[in-house]
């Protein structure tokens, strides 16, 4: 409707052109769509057969046992219930390894079992809280949608964006626990939390370090090599766990590969709408005439604006996860998707979770209507996230 009404304000202010050009954006956005699902197929396909051998091996459960003993400590509340530790940590393992398919059950189920205990049923646990502000931070160590997207839109090197994303979605993880603990009176400084925080930050801190020393071409190739390779690993581990575990091989994968088809072709109605809208507000000039206000605000502090470009999908990342994919995709196809602006977007879409649909999902599903402080400590991880998603391509990419 905004762009409707936007367009017939240009139309009477003597912009005979609008009216045709936005409904020419509306055609072809609807097609664009159309591509992006057909072109994500074959490597969805690829990816869920992969993600099946993972699950069907047990591999997500031996994740599942090693990030334990951390979760114990950051959920005490669980500690007195053993048996609700199991949902949590193979919903969160899931997460990790990126499959998306399984988390999301997972993690009904996880909530179900922490709910098991909860003597108010109306009001969202500590361990129920610290669990949501875990999902919606976004714990993901393989973004591999985000560089199945990148890979379908082209980009010379789709894992590029590896190291500035795994930034990203830490420091939206370290600040959601971090405040989250502060609130819940949680002593982070145990020895066990303080080795695995440290360990994990100083392999951050050397990627750093080491983009630091290189021109922004050898920064972004570092990136690039480093996502790779550790792709490769992932994906031979998969195959190894698979066959460590007797499986057939290829019936699994086929399993698995089946409903990745069968989700590229789900995906498209979404697609259509939200990159319909997003198309309309650009023809129209609405989007630009936003775009260049916060442009000239940044400018008058002197700071680089170029950020600017990928904002709308920090904008919308919290709210809707289909609107800031299209918003990464739009932007990916303006300015280009090895662009400053389209690579910032793929890392900003991988650095957090969409906050409320987690919030209204998760809590919804348990009958939970007072939430407490889980939003706002969902929506600082997701600033936390955002932030550092700029920075980070800054470093590799500016």
């Amino acid at each position: 409707m905004l762009a409707v009404l936007v367009a017939l304000v240009q139309l009477f202010a003597g912009d005979q052109d609008v009216a045709s050009a936005t409904i020419q954006a509306m055609f072809s956005a609807a097609d664009l769509a159309v591509e992006v699902c057909l072109g994500l197929i074959g490597v969805l396909t690829l990816w869920s057969g992969l993600f099946r051998l993972a699950e069907r091996s047990q591999l997500a459960d031996r994740v599942a046992l090693a990030v334990a003993p951390v979760l114990g400590r950051l959920m005490p509340g669980v500690g007195h219930h053993p048996e609700t530790l199991g949902p949590v940590t193979m919903n969160l393992s899931a997460n990790m390894l990126g499959l998306d398919n399984a988390a999301t059950p997972l993690g009904l189920k996880a909530m179900e079992a922490l709910q098991k205990h909860n003597p108010k049923p109306d009001t969202a646990t500590d361990s129920q809280i610290m669990f949501l502000v875990m999902n919606t931070s976004s714990v993901t160590l393989l973004p591999v949608t985000v560089m199945m997207y990148r890979a379908q839109q082209g980009a010379a090197n789709p894992a590029d964006i590896y190291l500035p994303l795994l930034m990203a979605t830490t420091a939206s993880t370290f600040v959601g626990v971090w405040l989250t603990a502060r609130l819940q009176g949680i002593r982070l400084s145990h020895p066990l939390i303080m080795a695995v925080a440290a360990a994990w930050l100083g392999l951050l801190g050397l990627g750093a370090v080491a983009a630091l020393a290189m021109p922004g071409a050898d920064a972004a190739r570092f990136s690039g090599v480093a996502g790779s390779v550790i792709l490769l690993l992932v994906v031979a581990t998969f195959i190894g766990a698979g066959l460590r575990a007797g499986l057939n091989i290829y019936d699994t994968f086929i399993e698995g590969a089946s409903e990745g088809f069968q989700m590229a072709i789900k995906l498209i109605p979404y697609l259509v709408a939200m990159l319909v809208l997003i198309a309309m507000l650009r023809a129209c000039g609405a989007l630009d005439l936003l775009l260049e206000g916060v442009r000239w605000l940044v400018a008058l502090t002197g700071a680089d604006s170029r950020f600017v470009d990928a904002l709308p999908v920090a904008l919308l990342k919290p709210l809707s996860g289909s609107g800031a994919r299209a918003m990464m995709i739009e932007v990916m196809q303006t300015h280009g998707v090895d662009s400053l602006a389209g690579r910032m977007a793929a890392v900003m879409q991988g650095s957090t979770e969409t906050t409320l649909y987690v919030l209204a999902v998760y809590f919804g599903s348990s009958g939970i209507v007072r939430i407490r402080y889980a939003l706002w400590c969902g929506l600082a991880a997701d600033i936390a996230g955002l932030c550092t998603a700029v920075l980070a391509s800054y470093l590799f990419f500016g």
